[in-house]
């Protein structure tokens, strides 16, 4: 544990950035979880809506941080082949 007090309240600011990204993360996983599932039992139109809102969410973590620019539009891109293939 560190003893200096700036060094204590780095420790406190990056463990509640840390419980932020895992929020955005896990609320885009969801999002993208869902989209997947729609797709897989052939579900044009809640792909497309789902689609939507998990572009949404990616880019908001990718705009918070949480995730990588190069991830966030690969993500994107996948999800948006699968719907449109239907």
């Amino acid at each position: 544990m560190p003893n200096i007090k700036s060094a204590k309240k780095r420790v406190r600011v990056n463990e509640d950035a840390r419980a932020l990204n895992a929020a955005f993360k896990s609320d885009m996983r969801t999002a993208v979880k869902r989209v997947e599932k729609l797709v897989n039992s052939n579900d044009a139109e809640g792909a497309k809506e789902a689609l939507q809102t998990a572009v949404k969410k990616v880019d908001k973590a990718v705009q918070r941080g949480a995730l990588h620019k190069n991830n966030g539009n690969r993500t994107k891109s996948r999800l948006t082949k699968q719907v449109n293939a239907l």
